[in-house]
């Protein structure tokens, strides 16, 4: 037996869900367990800002949550810092403040509602506190754990760690997705949403499209095997039939 990891993938602004999921964990593996957040903390729901402040204030007591960046925080810090709009990444050129991306509820969060661009950004370098930003801006794209390796989206196959691209980590999808002979790790990730997580063999995809309006599936990891968390307890996730995205 190995001591048992959390993981929680994409929440996407919706604080209740993270607070639902941490009592999950909480209930199974007590109030100090290793937890991992897979990223995307923020777009599309309605309190991206409670999100943050609960996961730096986690951090700051004391718990073991190492926090990983996904494309949604990273094009939050781009519209931060830059005024950025448009990533070169989102294949259906939506611009970030765009309700299917999910900005705009970002920025709503923080008491933002300005509907041009400008204003908007201006607003938002008044109000989002400076402390978020850093955070955020410091949050690193992976986290290895003996045979698991968690990022947000992804590994380009063949590459090591070292090597990998961290705009790869956030956004990739294929060849990755596409990939199915063994990686070096058991990777666990989120990014590509389904109607439930689903273990792929070389993979766990653990984003079961909380950001659409489904749940938020927390995980319990020893050794190579998963169990996802519901009300009841531990279900276990093996690899087998997978959910259509």
């Amino acid at each position: 037996m190995t001591d048992p990891i959390y993981a929680i993938p994409d929440i996407h602004g919706h604080d209740a869900l993270l607070d639902e999921a941490l009592e999950r964990i909480a209930r199974d593996g007590g109030p100090d367990a290793p937890v991992v957040i897979l990223g995307d903390l923020v777009d599309r729901g309605p309190d991206s800002r409670a999100v943050i402040d609960r996961l730096i204030r986690g951090q700051q007591q004391g718990r073991p949550w190492t926090v990983l960046r996904g494309n949604h925080d990273q094009m939050f810090l781009d519209f931060l810092d830059h005024g950025t709009l448009h990533s070169r990444r989102v294949a259906s050129g939506l611009p970030w403040l765009d309700n299917r991306l999910g900005g705009a509820a970002t920025l709503a969060s923080y008491g933002i509602t300005a509907p041009d661009p400008d204003q908007a950004h201006a607003g938002a370098r008044s109000a989002v506190p400076r402390a978020h930003r850093d955070w955020l801006a410091t949050l690193p794209c992976s986290h290895e754990d003996g045979p698991r390796l968690f990022v947000h989206a992804g590994i380009r196959p063949g590459v090591a760690l070292g090597d990998q691209d961290p705009e790869d980590l956030m956004w990739i999808r294929a060849p990755f997705l596409d990939h199915t002979d063994p990686h070096p790790w058991l990777v666990v990730h989120g990014h590509t949403a389904l109607s439930h997580p689903a273990h792929f063999g070389n993979r766990i995809d653990l984003d079961g499209g909380a950001g659409q309006g489904r749940a938020l599936w927390p995980a319990v990891f020893e050794g190579r095997d998963c169990w996802l968390l519901d009300e009841t307890g531990r279900v276990p996730l093996t690899p087998g039939t997978q959910p259509i995205s």
